[in-house]
């Protein structure tokens, strides 16, 4: 059980790039187990911002002096990178937002105004976030539309026969996770995409906890539309991307107006302006961005392929310490897991047991993680939920083994 692991890279000096990870909380070395929710940012990403920040200000695509020049060029260097890790077709194709709830909210108006008509129904899963469940609950309202539920199954997964059952020829759209957040259930993306397209269907899928550890192409996964968030995946916060179709997000209006996406402007009527500035209207999270194309090419540096292998080892691990604590129970057992771990021990309230984890310098997230019906489901208030990033180590998780059984004797 060392540092250096069966990946051939050596965790030790990973951690060297994340500045945090050298923070004392209550005294103790910081252990950041809430990936999840947020990672943390390598000081190549930091140092990206301060720089932009401090030697390269101005606004963008308006400005024909130095500064404005070379602020567009970094900019537009981040979509070029983006459009390549995740395999699109176009820099068209690639939508800078803020975040994967924007990216949600921005298609289900967009999309549903062109696409959604009374009677029409959207499919989505048990599993998903507030995120991806609310925005289509509004446009079905808009609409007139119905929202369905595909059921999940005890172990966190889904079964392809129960989509099979759901998806009619009145689907328009299914919107679903790539991976829990509350679960880590790796969902079969490939076989519902299929058969949603079988069916006529469009396909958002929700990539905010799978960027960052599995390595994906839109083309070959034929999604027509895909969102994640900046900071899942060791960048800046208030960042995020929609990928789709460049032929459908030609034939959906846009969300909000002024700034980049007009491209003609009269009393009496505005034009737009091409892909994919027509969805981006203000001034942008720039030095965000620019930063974000810094963490992709970090997390490319390292190889995507690398950090599934060692995350699935720590997920491995994890999994086989804490099951053998008494009275813990671990909420997702699917087969095919990303690095999450959400349990509950004994009848102890999650709260409590996070608030003992935290005074020994552990930090996991508690509550219900923005999916309530996965609670409901479960009959359950909520959970622990430990998640792993590729800093993380196996001593960490014993020192988390050792908290939680601390915390046993306290509350049990």
């Amino acid at each position: 059980m060392g540092t250096i692991v069966s990946t051939g890279w050596n965790v030790q000096a990973i951690r060297e790039d994340f500045p945090i990870l050298k923070t004392l909380v209550h005294n103790k070395p910081l252990i950041y187990f809430d990936n999840a929710a947020s990672t943390q940012k390598p000081k190549i990403v930091l140092d990206t911002e301060y720089h932009y920040y401090t030697t390269q200000y101005s606004n963008i695509h308006r400005g024909v002096h130095y500064l404005s020049q070379i602020g567009t060029d970094l900019y537009e260097k981040t979509r070029h990178t983006i459009k390549n890790f995740i395999g699109a077709a176009s820099e068209k194709e690639i939508i800078f937002t803020k975040g994967t709830t924007n990216s949600i909210n921005l298609l289900a108006y967009s999309w549903s105004s062109a696409f959604l008509k009374a009677g029409d129904e959207i499919l989505i899963t048990g599993m998903e976030h507030h995120s991806n469940i609310v925005p289509w609950q509004m446009a079905c309202q808009r609409h007139g539309a119905n929202l369905k539920v595909i059921p999940i199954q005890e172990d966190g997964s889904i079964n392809i026969e129960d989509v099979k059952k759901l998806i009619s020829g009145k689907t328009r759209l299914l919107a679903f996770t790539y991976v829990s957040n509350a679960l880590g259930t790796i969902n079969p993306v490939k076989d519902m995409i299929d058969l949603a397209h079988q069916a006529g269907a469009h396909v958002l899928l929700d990539a905010a906890q799978a960027i960052q550890h599995i390595p994906m192409n839109v083309q070959d996964l034929d999604c027509d539309f895909l969102a994640f968030s900046g900071h899942k995946i060791y960048g800046p916060t208030g960042t995020g991307i929609l990928y789709g179709k460049e032929k459908l997000l030609d034939a959906i209006p846009p969300f909000e107006g002024g700034g980049d996406m007009i491209k003609d402007v009269k009393f009496e009527h505005t034009s737009f302006n091409e892909l994919p500035f027509k969805f981006e209207a203000g001034t942008p999270n720039i030095a965000g961005i620019i930063a974000l194309g810094t963490a992709i090419e970090y997390v490319e540096n390292i190889g995507l392929d690398k950090i599934y292998a060692y995350e699935d080892e720590l997920l491995q691990y994890g999994t086989e310490q804490l099951s053998q604590i008494d009275s813990l129970k671990i909420y997702g057992q699917s087969k095919h897991k990303s690095s999450v771990l959400s349990f509950l021990l004994g009848k102890a309230h999650p709260y409590d047991v996070g608030v003992i984890l935290d005074h020994l310098g552990i930090a996991i997230r508690t509550g219900h993680h923005c999916t309530q019906p996965i609670m409901d489901h479960f009959c359950i208030p909520g959970t622990c939920r430990a998640s792993f990033a590729f800093y993380n180590t196996k001593e960490e998780i014993d020192a988390l083994v050792s908290g939680i059984r601390r915390a046993a004797k306290m509350l049990l």
